[in-house]
């Protein structure tokens, strides 16, 4: 893999996105890496067994390196990435977390809670003064800011702070704001997790995660923890995640334009009650009038909002959130989280508009 100026840190992330993870700059060779699949290796060289490490994974580790400036390692789901973090707690140790957040977190917390392989300690992120109470002996404070679907927004820095006064691993879920808002590592947080399967790959198209840190000690820890459990990604899917990376910033800027216009209209409509928004990024949440009924008839109506679970692709989605049983009771009944794509947003708006008047009807 070709190595940048020393100067990289300098790099914009459009930069980084198409820059990093290319093969060496030689004349004649190829200025896209190709995909690995082998599983198997002769003796005496770097690589033993395809379960530990891949060609196509060290591409795309560096971009997502390069982006939330640490060390990368690709899961084969964001829930994978997840689950090794929480490996690093130590058995019986004691967890902060979010009462609302993302779901399947939420349940994977429920289960170590309930099988004795840790306590949690729930509190509401964007109370300081309570998130601070609980970090007292804490092992770790795990959140994500904004918080899905809520949308609510974290005082990121301060609570890293409290935290590393405390001793308390720090691991932030950065899939919504994404390293185009928020580099969480660089305020001090100890490993960063994503879903690459939503706006960072963008595409629909693969299921995978990756953690993130600058120590070496925690890398390892991670390290271990994918090759013990076969949490590893696919080199196909890493090669479609590492397509999609290289236009993230394109996507990204494109649908946060987009839902700023959709933001101001939707406060506007007579069938919206409310709308969340923390004021950057392509994650909009509102509430229906008329409660789960109507969230329902209004993601029903649209032709061009998909009603589908999942964000962060080209395509536009929303969805009614506590269809689904393990959503936490936090969330209302009537909330539908939206994913803005990249179509045009006067044909989005459109849709919408005419969606959520039939939801009243």
């Amino acid at each position: 893999m070709a190595e940048l100026h020393s100067d990289e840190n300098q790099l914009r992330p459009e930069t980084q996105v198409v820059q990093e993870g290319r093969p060496e700059r030689e004349p004649g060779g190829p200025i896209i890496g190709g995909i690995a699949v082998s599983t198997t290796y002769r003796a005496g060289g770097e690589y033993i067994y395809g379960r530990s490490d891949n060609d196509t994974w060290k591409d795309l580790e560096a971009v997502l390196g390069a982006l939330e400036a640490g060390r990368a390692l690709v899961f084969s789901s964001g829930m994978s990435a997840i689950s090794a973090t929480f490996d690093l707690v130590p058995p019986g140790g004691v967890v902060v977390a979010p009462t609302a957040g993302y779901m399947n977190t939420f349940v994977q917390l429920r289960k170590l809670e309930a099988n004795n392989r840790l306590c949690v300690r729930w509190v509401e992120i964007d109370d300081l003064k309570s998130v601070v109470a609980a970090l007292d002996g804490a092992a770790m404070l795990f959140f994500e800011s904004p918080v899905n679907p809520l949308l609510t927004v974290a005082d990121v820095e301060g609570l890293i702070r409290e935290a590393k006064r405390r001793g308390v691993l720090v691991a932030i879920d950065n899939t919504f704001a994404t390293p185009l808002r928020q580099q969480p590592l660089k305020l001090g947080a100890d490993v960063v997790v994503h879903s690459l399967t939503k706006a960072l790959s963008g595409h629909s198209d693969v299921v995978l995660g990756t953690a993130v840190t600058k120590s070496d000690e925690l890398f390892e820890k991670l390290l271990s923890y994918r090759k013990d459990s076969g949490a590893n990604a696919g080199p196909f899917e890493a090669w479609l995640a590492l397509r999609g990376l290289r236009t993230f910033p394109i996507r990204f800027n494109q649908a946060e334009t987009s839902a700023k216009i959709l933001v101001e209209r939707l406060a506007q409509h007579p069938a919206v009650e409310r709308v969340r928004y923390p004021g950057f990024g392509f994650m909009i949440s509102i509430e229906v009038k008329g409660g789960a009924r109507a969230a329902d008839k209004a993601c029903n109506a649209s032709r061009i909002w998909s009603y589908a679970t999942s964000l962060g692709g080209v395509e536009s989605l929303w969805e009614r959130r506590r269809r689904h049983g393990d959503e936490p009771v936090e969330v209302p009944e009537n909330l539908v989280r939206m994913s803005v794509g990249i179509e045009h947003v006067e044909d989005l708006w459109s849709d919408l508009e005419q969606a959520l008047t039939r939801s009243q009807s």
